[in-house]
């Protein structure tokens, strides 16, 4: 797998993560088991490759990577606006993050209490998804950009679901996190457009 793919994988997972936030604000449902693969990459913190954070293969994350590909192509049709404006955003807080060792090491050490719930109650439920929201909220949404999540409020204003779209904004700093590490910038997405829409359709047609 090139760099350029690796990149690709991972900023698929911020859009993947931006979509299901978007679709939870909106209707207050969302498929579990590409939110169970996001949510569970936030744990993986020393995978062999970028494929194991993602459970092993680019299936959960695809919508994701579609999304991607269509910023790409600039197909103004087929993106989904509020989706990414939030996955700009994440790329930005998670620059601001990477300023803050104190409030990594506090994300260090609540992730691994994080983890021993899991192992109890599994990835979906909603004590974790409490711990993950909570996490998320006395960390990354006391930083300089507050993300600002629309849809409908009957939706909104339950704890449980305001619980999944912080996880999943959690999941999506995670993602921004691994992307930036492999190499990204945001300024990639414009001056090697090409390289990564190639890498973009060589992921979907693996």
């Amino acid at each position: 797998m090139t760099q350029a793919e690796e990149q690709v994988i991972a900023l698929g997972a911020v859009f993947q993560a931006a979509i299901l936030v978007d679709k939870l604000a909106r209707s207050g449902q969302i498929s579990e088991a590409p939110a169970a693969c996001l949510l569970g990459s936030i744990l993986e913190r020393s995978p062999d490759d970028v494929l194991q954070i993602y459970g092993g293969s680019t299936y959960q994350i695809r919508q994701g990577v579609q999304a991607l590909q269509a910023m790409l192509e600039r197909d103004t049709a087929a993106l989904q606006r509020d989706a990414l404006r939030y996955t700009m955003n994440l790329l930005i807080l998670e620059r601001q993050l990477a300023k803050r060792d104190d409030m990594l090491n506090v994300l260090g050490q609540r992730l691994e209490q994080a983890g021993s719930q899991v192992e109890h109650f599994g990835i979906l439920h909603d004590n974790v998804t409490a711990s993950f929201g909570s996490i998320y909220q006395d960390t990354l949404s006391t930083l300089r950009l507050r993300i600002q999540v629309h849809g409908d409020m009957r939706y909104l204003q339950q704890p449980d679901t305001a619980n999944r779209i912080r996880a999943l904004l959690l999941a999506g700093i995670r993602s921004a996190r691994l992307w930036r590490q492999l190499g990204g910038h945001r300024w990639q997405m414009l001056v090697s457009r090409k390289k990564l829409l190639d890498a973009t359709r060589s992921v979907l047609n693996g």
